[in-house]
């Protein structure tokens, strides 16, 4: 089963230090060797430079320095993993071929812009894909921070990304953002490659039933983000209770309190992999079974469900899948060819 995956954090090793992404050093969730073993075609790679969680960080320089890091990596990985920019790069993949990994360049908060006219340079250098805002920017609110809407530049943004042919990705975005995103889009779809169902568990960060349903009907898809307290509403309401401190307080605060008070979320039980299905399901009886796929967040999480060690676990998903219910179409279906459909219509 091939696998295309809409969302992860694996470049944000190289700002901490060598990453040997090639030879698989096991560091974080996933690796060149690891990705390839575990059936996976394509690859959404997120560049995530957020003001609030990099203060006085020169942005710019941040974003320019992790792109060039993923081209690297391809340079150098003998043609196991390759940077694509176009939508028949995407059917290529799916081919035999191919040989190897298509690595699509994403940005998770349009931070390092200074302002919209900014994202023809790094269309220029190969980004494809944009989330507005991770945290409130001068873009957009967020889901976590104030809830405001797009502003007067961050609509500028979506009508270049649109005209460019750049993936708009409306994880992480404020409910009137999301409103805004669908106006603006039109008959053009757009994905949320990193959320579930708000109606199975109700973080802010994942999708209303409406959002889901208005997503499916652009032929937009959303991915499924492995999280636990976004797959579960036990697992939720507990870290709620160790993090009470955390209403009205930023995205990049919520993150870094998250990450220091790792050891008592680590004795919460974690949520086993049938919460997959369940997010799955729902979408599919929501929006239609061409609006589902994965985006796992990996290494961009603190922890995932009961059994899953990292992308090697990915191929378990097939069964998970089938045991909810699935078709062995449906399955493809979320797994591979749901995103790949809607890259390969929206990229040039």
């Amino acid at each position: 089963m091939p696998f295309f995956d809409a969302h992860c954090d694996a470049v944000m090793h190289s700002y901490d230090g060598e990453f040997d992404f090639l030879a698989g050093d096991r560091r974080g969730h996933m690796d060149l060797p690891r990705l390839v073993a575990a059936g996976h075609r394509a690859q959404v790679f997120a560049i995530f430079a957020a003001e609030s969680y990099y203060p006085g960080r020169d942005l710019r320089a941040l974003a320019e320095a992790a792109i060039h890091t993923l081209q690297g990596w391809a340079g150098r990985s003998e043609g196991r993993m390759q940077i694509v920019r176009e939508g028949c790069d995407i059917a290529r993949a799916s081919g035999d071929d191919f040989g190897g990994l298509a690595a699509i360049i994403g940005f998770e908060g349009a931070d390092p812009l200074p302002d919209a006219d900014a994202l023809h340079e790094f269309f220029a250098l190969g980004l494809r894909l944009l989330i507005p805002a991770w945290d409130d920017n001068r873009f957009s609110g967020s889901a976590t921070g104030r809830s405001g809407p797009l502003t007067a530049e961050g609509v500028r943004l979506i009508e270049l990304a649109r005209a460019l042919r750049v993936m708009v990705d409306a994880s992480h975005l404020s409910d009137s953002a999301f409103e805004r995103v669908v106006e603006l889009m039109g008959d053009r779809p757009f994905i949320a490659s990193h959320s579930n169902c708000r109606s199975l568990c109700p973080t802010p960060r994942n999708l209303t039933d409406a959002q889901i349903r208005v997503l499916g009907e652009r032929g937009g898809v959303m991915g499924i983000n492995l999280a636990p307290d976004f797959l579960d509403p036990g697992y939720l309401h507990a870290w709620e209770g160790i993090m009470p401190s955390l209403d009205g307080a930023d995205a990049a605060t919520r993150q870094k309190l998250r990450m220091a008070a790792g050891p008592q979320l680590a004795a919460i039980p974690l949520p086993g992999l049938d919460w997959l299905g369940r997010h799955v399901l729902h979408a599919m009886c929501v929006g239609g079974e061409d609006c589902v796929g994965l985006g796992g967040d990996l290494d961009g999480i603190n922890f995932m469900p009961a059994g899953v060690t990292g992308v090697e676990s990915y191929p378990a998903f097939v069964e998970v899948l089938s045991q909810a219910g699935l078709t062995a179409r449906q399955v493809e279906k979320v797994c591979w060819r749901n995103m790949a459909r809607v890259f390969q219509e929206v990229l040039p």
